[in-house]
């Protein structure tokens, strides 16, 4: 099952082991069932200190395996494979069961294991999504650190008919004690804070007794993350606060074209950004979203939706962009149960089935390449007259089977039963006359829209409400900057946004030093 290679791996990792792991095997005679057993003797085979035991207990679904630790009790399962993006999670599993301990933050450590009440979390992942690990990773570690919270990890493409008796149409899907929890990339802090609902007043109230800071950064994506860097490599005060560390990174792929790494992965990626920015005395504020940016004569004041503000001497905007949507009746109705922006993420679920891809530039085209694999058909769905994609992209569409490419077409509605996308309506541009396409998906791929709406009126915005900003990165506020895809420059790339967020942080430094000495020595004794 498992190559050399990552057997010697394993074998690494499997000796940081402080006591016995057991794999409590409830198998069948699936053919995933045999790839669980040949796994399991994979793993067992790398360390003496972890074990086999075959499961006799009813009702338990089949294939899968519990990890147990010294008590006997195997709170972590995985239901399915935990393969592809997901053999990290299985390797930390392994480790943190067995004794090793978390690299996650303390204080988020304690507030799960003060957590009261019986959980049990079952977390529906794709083997191929690059969002589901750190979903499964932070649910195994809530039950590793307490005994009254299990989580079982579930491969959605192995337990089609449970996929479709609870209509899971996107994944990383979480059910707690048998309800829909959440959907969608959710870190541990986000899961604690909808836990333990005081958790969010405590830390508005700890950043609202902050001092001010000589530069403040809004937005932790790349741009924002370069920033935080080299403000703080001036020696002066720097504080980033973001609705979640990596933004839109954390969605991303593959990465191939950041020079010098010829390949890492979005989510690798805005790990390695985080350890680089704490490498330095940057304040991270996480989970944090801005509503207002207020003027002042000493400071610039950034206001929360915690209800909380920070105050700073300099401001730096780096709060990237999301996807856009198509903004039609039964979009938002329908999202996660059949509208997807994720192809990678969510096209296994989908398996044998029509969907269309809506958008024909890069990113649409690499979709519906990709959903081709998988599926049965996929319609694209172009407004323009053709599409915009690279000639290499189009020629390998088009050289697919089972796609149907249809061009000047307007989408106008997503249709569906109630419950689940069963269609879609577009206007064919050319004669204007409707047409039906049915379906049982929707892959949304129609660009970026820049995070923007709560700048309104404080600093200048283009018509696509991009902030308006010079080659200093210097908006129409005075002290106020800005980097990255939230911006006017052309060309949305991380290698780009990260050398705007360096050019914002030298011009705030510059315009400090120009206005005022940055009083560092007060802060930092506070």
């Amino acid at each position: 099952m498992l190559d050399d290679a990552l057997k010697a791996q394993l074998k690494t990792y499997l000796e940081r082991l402080v006591h016995p792991v057991q794999l409590v095997a409830a198998l069948d005679d699936s053919e995933t069932g045999r790839e669980m057993r040949e796994l399991l003797d994979d793993i067992a085979v790398q360390s003496d200190r972890v074990g086999i035991v075959d499961s006799t207990e009813e009702g338990v679904r089949r294939p899968s395996f519990g990890v147990a630790g010294s008590d006997g009790q195997a709170r972590v399962t995985f239901a399915g494979l935990p393969l592809g993006h997901e053999f990290t999670s299985l390797v930390l599993a392994l480790l943190q069961v067995g004794g090793y301990p978390s690299r996650e933050d303390a204080d988020l450590q304690e507030q799960v294991r003060g957590l009261e009440g019986e959980f049990h979390f079952e977390t529906y992942f794709s083997q191929s999504c690059q969002n589901c690990p750190d979903v499964v990773q932070a649910f195994n570690l809530m039950a590793v650190l307490n005994p009254n919270i299990r989580h079982t990890a579930i491969d959605g493409a192995a337990f089609q008919d449970e996929v479709e008796r609870r209509q899971v149409m996107a994944v990383p899907s979480v059910y707690l004690n048998g309800e829909p929890f959440e959907s969608g990339r959710v870190s541990l802090a986000q899961i604690i804070a909808k836990l333990d609902t005081g958790a969010a007043a405590r830390e508005a109230e700890k950043i609202a007794a902050k001092p001010a800071f000589d530069v403040l950064v809004v937005g932790g994506g790349p741009a924002g993350a370069a920033a935080a860097i080299y403000a703080a490599r001036k020696g002066i005060v720097t504080g980033i606060a973001a609705e979640r560390f990596g933004g839109q990174v954390l969605d991303t792929l593959a990465i191939e074209n950041f020079i010098s790494v010829p390949h890492t992965e979005g989510p690798q990626f805005a790990t390695a950004l985080e350890t680089h920015v704490r490498d330095y005395e940057v304040d991270i504020m996480n989970l944090q979203q801005a509503t207002e940016l207020v003027p002042g004569d000493d400071f610039i004041e950034v206001r929360l939706a915690s209800g909380a503000s920070l105050k700073s001497k300099t401001v730096i905007l780096a709060t990237g962009a999301r996807w856009r949507q198509m903004n039609v009746p039964g979009e938002d109705e329908y999202r996660n149960k059949g509208v997807a922006y994720c192809p990678h993420c969510d096209g296994p679920l989908f398996k044998g089935k029509h969907v269309a891809v809506i958008g024909g530039g890069n990113s649409g085209v690499e979709a519906a390449i990709d959903l081709a694999g998988i599926v049965r058909h996929v319609t694209l769905i172009e407004f323009d007259s053709q599409l915009r994609a690279d000639q290499v992209l189009q020629r390998k569409l088009r050289s697919l089977p089972n796609v149907t490419v249809i061009v000047s077409a307007q989408t106008t509605e997503v249709t569906g039963d109630g419950q689940r996308v069963n269609g879609l309506v577009y206007k064919d541009r050319r004669s204007g006359e409707e047409q039906n396409v049915e379906l049982d998906g929707v892959f949304v791929q129609i660009g970026l829209l820049p995070n923007t709406d709560w700048l309104k009126g404080a600093v200048e915005l283009s018509n696509r409400g991009e902030i308006e900003v010079n080659a200093r990165g210097e908006t129409s506020m005075a002290g106020v900057f800005a980097a990255g895809d939230c911006t006017t420059v052309p060309y949305k790339q991380i290698v780009i946004a990260m050398g705007q967020g360096s050019t914002a942080a030298l011009s705030a430094f510059d315009h400090l030093i120009r206005t005022s000495a940055p009083e560092t020595s007060e802060r930092k004794a506070a």
